[in-house]
Order: C-alpha cells, then sequence, then structure tokens
C-alpha cells in the first residue's frame, strides 16, 4: 500500500490532465491520485475516473483550497501536489517518503521542478538550491520559506493541523501563508533536489496581467495576515508604482473584510527568515 497520495485540483483543462495523468500512472510508485474539478465545464471529471483518479467534483470553483479537500480525503500520511501539467517523475515519490520518513521535523519537501520539453530549471528552483536560509542538520536540504505548490510533498498531518491553503487566496502566490504557518508552528521545510517534478505550463495560459494582479493581491493579503505592518506599508507602496499593482491592491482591499481578525504575525525567528529573502 502507498504511503503517499497524489492531488490534483484543476479546472478546465481535460487535455492537459489527460497527459498528466498518463504520466502518473507511468511512474511505478503506485500512488492514488485524486483529483479535485473546481466546477469545470468541460470533461475533466470523465477524463480523470477513466484514469483510474478518485474525483471529487465541486460545484463552485474553490481556487487552491481545493487541495485541502483531497489532502483531507487522502488516506496516506504524505500527500504529494502536482497541477494539471505537472508529474512526479518515475521514482521520486517514494525516494520522498523515505526522506520524510528520516526527517521528523520535515513537514514539506519542495521538489526541483524542471520546464517544459527542454526541461529548463524553474527559476524558483534555482533560487532555493542557493540556500540564502541555511542548511539545517535535522532537514534533508537547503531551509526554504517559499515553493511552487505543484512540486512539493507535505506531510498529511502537519498540513492539517495548519489549516492548508487560504479560500480567501485562491490562486497565485498562495504558497507563502502556508509556508509562514508550517515554520510557525515549528515545522521545516526543505529544498530536495534529487526529487524531480517535470511541468509542461498549457498552451493556453491563463492571462498574465491577471495573475500578476492576482499575485500583488495575495502579496498584501499575506502580509496583513503574517507580517510586520511596516512589510505591508512597503508592499502597499511598490503595489500602487504599476497600474497592475494598482488593481492588485484594489482587489486586496476588497478581500480584506474576510481577513481582518484574522491577523497572527509569525514568531520574530520566522520573520527574520522571511525578511532574508527579499532578493529571492
Amino acid at each position: 500500500m502507498s504511503d503517499v497520495t497524489v492531488a490534483v485540483a484543476t479546472r478546465d483543462r481535460a487535455a492537459e490532465l489527460r497527459r498528466s495523468l498518463a504520466e502518473h500512472t507511468a511512474t511505478g510508485d503506485a500512488a492514488p491520485v485524486i483529483v479535485v474539478d473546481n466546477a469545470s465545464a468541460d470533461e475533466t471529471a470523465a477524463i480523470a475516473s477513466v484514469a483510474g483518479a478518485r474525483v471529487i467534483r465541486l460545484s463552485r470553483d474553490l481556487g487552491a483550497a481545493a487541495r485541502n479537500l483531497a489532502v483531507r480525503e487522502a488516506g496516506t500520511r504524505y500527500v504529494a501536489f502536482a497541477d494539471d501539467d505537472s508529474w512526479w517523475e518515475p521514482g521520486a515519490l517514494d525516494r520522498a517518503v523515505e526522506i520524510m520518513d528520516a526527517h521528523p521535523r520535515a513537514a514539506l519537501l519542495a521538489a526541483r521542478v524542471l520546464v517544459g520539453e527542454q526541461e529548463r530549471p524553474d527559476p524558483v528552483s534555482e533560487a532555493m538550491a542557493r540556500a540564502p536560509l541555511g542548511r539545517p542538520a535535522d532537514l534533508p536540504g537547503p531551509s526554504v520559506l517559499g515553493f511552487l505548490a505543484c512540486s512539493v510533498i507535505v506531510r498529511r498531518d502537519a498540513f492539517l493541523q495548519v489549516g492548508g491553503f487560504s479560500p480567501v487566496l485562491r490562486f497565485g502566490g498562495e504558497e507563502e501563508l502556508l509556508a509562514l504557518d508550517l515554520a510557525a508552528a515549528g515545522w521545516g521545510l526543505a529544498y530536495v533536489p534529487e526529487l524531480v517534478v517535470h511541468h509542461h505550463p498549457s498552451p493556453h495560459g491563463r492571462d498574465p496581467a491577471a495573475r500578476r494582479r492576482r499575485e500583488v493581491r495575495n502579496r498584501l493579503l499575506t502580509a496583513w495576515l503574517r507580517r510586520p505592518l511596516p512589510v505591508l506599508g512597503h508592499q502597499l507602496l511598490t503595489a500602487l508604482a504599476g497600474a497592475d499593482g494598482r488593481r492588485g491592491a484594489l482587489a486586496a482591499v476588497r478581500a480584506f473584510p474576510a481577513v481582518a481578525r484574522a491577523r497572527r504575525p509569525v514568531p520574530p525567528e520566522v520573520e527574520a527568515a522571511r525578511a532574508a529573502l527579499a532578493d529571492y
């Protein structure tokens, strides 16, 4: 029986999902797959079912929080996330389980991401490899405070302990809040380059400008929720310098009532680590 479940949250990307699910079943790791369909209007649910995945169909789009449903439904100690256009390299999940078992403080392992047919290293992976936060002895690689959600494996209990992904942030920079919450709870997060994920971004990508606005929105909301107020002020001033930033800031203001009373700054040592990543 597998010790890890693969969780995929998707919406209206049936063609991409068909390919990635075929890759999942070819890995040899024998990991069950749960697909959470964020209210797709295409044949996403049917494709996932035919591929042998367990399907959770939603009546409305929950964004990144849809992954939380997969984690709660998983019957394994670990859950590996993938997007509809990404998959884990054969053998990576089995190796990840071995590493997590050997490092009980690790709540999250971030894999090395190779992009496209050319398998270019993702810039986020390259930044994590530089180890700006050092290499703690009780973790299997450089400490991190951020990650790409399509390429991590998490300890299920730790993920649920901190509440998973925020339903307010949806998609676009949703990872930072979860990373801060895990670190604040005393868990470790590490980059492990021997674990590899392949990411072939869809040619039918989302609107880049809309994504930039969402990232600004979520950065500001995360700053309010977990970081010192001067950081929030600096990020707001930076956002107001550009058109997309201003629209993202307005979106954050609109979402503010949902998080107004949820502010819980992280411990000083976690904030110090996050501040050290200003250039990453």
